[in-house]
């Protein structure tokens, strides 16, 4: 029987252990000592705490000492409660960990048997384990959303916050297959966001499309969240016996090559008053791997959910705005600047129209000089067509919405329309651009704004004529522009500040356009680098990914070294 004493010892113990965890607030540490002290506790030769996670194999969490025979098979089969003979010289002691049956807590002794009543107590050690464990768990939940409701504050970039919630919650439901966000229009679920956790590999589907029907809008307005498994090719929901729309329209991997199939999916709505704004889906690769348990911590998280939406819809409309706004304003000053060249070419032409219909009206036509007068007079309309068929071009293609766009075309058209003007400056233009360069993932128009925008302000640097050198050049890790201009340069102390909204240095300047830029190379999932100085100049690097269609060709310029940075300010 035992004593007193005994029963005040563990008590002692559990208590220790108790203060433990909750100064670590550590896992693996509280369970360790748990293991390491009943051992010693119960004055057993060796120790061990097995986990058996839903759909996979048991394993060893920890062991004193690290290496034993243990009968792993009979351990799994205790935690999966098909009541094991179990032998005199081993204690076994149940633990559960996110509403289900985890794991087991084991004592062996090699000789002397456990006396009679120790079992008990080593129920009582696994009942605190289990609560610390719970404890431990919401601690953890808990310090995710502070962490992702700081971000919310912090108003980070809505494609970044997606994603920070889809890593918060990785952490805490252990999903070993996806996780994904999807935002609803009318029509559709567009893939906004997707953390793949069983390869490393990045996510081929963003901005995939799924059409709504009906049936699945019928199915997201019921507010609550659906969890399957999948036998086969069908679905079954966890709480009726037909799966409905939502695990098939959602199962988009059961077509790619190479991407594993989702073998147990949590679906949940995200949705503020009557309006759904989109679904949150976390994936497993086994059934049964998710629960009830990750379905209320999916809840919990819906909120913050709705939120990164909604900010991402408004900053998109703010952004398009702005966008719009700052188009206006350089179609504005390539009025300005391309005035002076229209007049120009008009005001050559106007004379040489008047003396030939006055030598036509006298009779006095002389055919070379007739020839001459009208070689210039198609000189000066080239130039007016050149502009003008530029900045057409440019509005056209702006006008639709494209996902793959040419670089080279998207240079033909913006030195169309600033190649005199900086030929007028005494700017020597090279373009090193090679044939085999493919398409970049992205819109036309935005492409063809952001070299509007970087090469205009090479060309405000050299008010006194100078060098822009564009050069372009395609590597396994996308493609690269490097636009370099060899004038005034920006201080130090304004580099840090060149891409924040309405900061400027030009005295009509709007402070949007290098923001712009920026927000356009973020949306293209691209980078954008600036590096300069008040006596060498200004060079921006810009990175964008290839079009999922072209294949690359990496073809370096000479050489690649003296194109890089020597350091990249403000990487984007």
């Amino acid at each position: 029987m035992l004593t007193r004493d005994r029963e005040l010892q563990l008590y002692k113990l559990l208590e220790a252990l108790t203060s433990h965890a909750k100064s670590t607030r550590d896992v693996r540490k509280t369970l360790s000592h748990f293991v390491r002290d009943s051992k010693d506790f119960f004055q057993a030769d060796h120790a061990v705490l097995f986990t058996l996670e839903p759909g996979k194999d048991g394993g060893v969490f920890t062991a004193f000492p690290s290496r034993d025979d243990w009968d792993l098979d009979l351990l799994a089969r205790f935690i999966r409660m098909e009541r094991p003979e179990i032998p005199h010289h081993l204690l076994l002691a149940p633990i559960r960990r996110r509403s289900r049956a985890w794991g087991v807590l084991a004592l062996k002794r090699v000789e002397l048997p456990f006396e009679r009543g120790e079992g008990h107590l080593l129920t009582r050690v696994a009942a605190v384990m289990t609560q610390l464990l719970e404890e431990l768990d919401q601690a953890r939940m808990l310090e995710v959303r502070d962490r992702i409701d700081r971000k919310i504050m912090e108003e980070l970039r809505p494609k970044d916050l997606f994603y920070q919630i889809l890593d918060g919650l990785r952490t805490l439901t252990r999903y070993d297959h996806s996780s994904a966000l999807l935002v609803r229009d009318d029509t559709s679920l567009t893939l906004a966001a997707e953390q793949i956790a069983w390869t490393k590999a990045k996510s081929l589907s963003i901005g995939l499309r799924l059409p709504v029907t009906e049936a699945v809008l019928d199915a997201l307005a019921s507010r609550s969240i659906h969890g399957f498994d999948r036998s086969g090719e069908s679905w079954q929901d966890w709480n009726e016996s037909l799966s409905g729309p939502l695990p098939h329209l959602l199962d988009y991997n059961r077509d790619r090559t190479g991407m594993e199939r989702e073998a147990c999916m949590l679906v949940a709505p995200v949705a503020t008053g009557n309006e759904i704004f989109g679904v949150l889906k976390i994936a497993a690769r086994e059934p049964g791997s998710l629960g009830t348990y990750d379905a209320r911590l999916v809840e919990r998280f819906l909120s913050q959910v709705s939120i990164a939406i909604q900010n991402s819809q408004r900053t998109e409309y703010l952004h398009a705005r702005m966008i719009e706004a700052e188009k206006k304003n350089i179609i504005a000053e390539l009025a300005r600047g391309v005035s002076h060249d229209v007049n120009n070419a008009i005001g050559a032409v106007l004379p040489l129209v008047q003396q030939m219909k006055n030598d036509i009206e006298s009779k006095e036509v002389h055919p070379e000089i007739f020839r001459a007068d009208l070689e210039q007079i198609q000189k000066s309309l080239e130039v007016v067509r050149r502009i003008f068929g530029g900045m057409i071009s440019m509005s056209h293609r702006g006008a639709r919405r494209t996902s793959e766009a040419s670089l080279r075309q998207a240079l033909d058209g913006t030195l169309a329309i600033l190649k005199d003007g900086l030929e007028r400056r005494g700017i020597e233009v090279t373009v090193h651009l090679p044939e085999g360069i493919g398409d970049i993932a992205g819109g036309q128009s935005d492409l063809e704004q952001v070299l509007l925008n970087l090469i205009s302000n090479a060309r405000d640097a050299m008010p006194q004529g100078g060098r822009l050198d564009v050069s372009v050049w395609a590597d396994v890790d996308g493609v690269h522009v490097l636009i370099v201009d060899n004038g005034t340069g920006i201080h130090p102390e304004h580099l840090p500040l060149v891409q924040e909204p309405f900061f400027t240095t030009k005295p009509q300047g709007t402070g949007l356009g290098l923001s712009i830029c920026r927000s356009i190379v973020w949306e293209m999932e691209g980078k954008m680098m600036i590096d300069s100085s008040v006596t060498e100049g200004t060079r921006v690097h810009l990175l964008f990914p290839g079009s999922k269609r072209t294949e690359m060709e990496a073809v370096n310029p000479t050489p690649l070294e003296d194109r890089l940075p020597d350091r990249a300010e403000d990487p984007v």
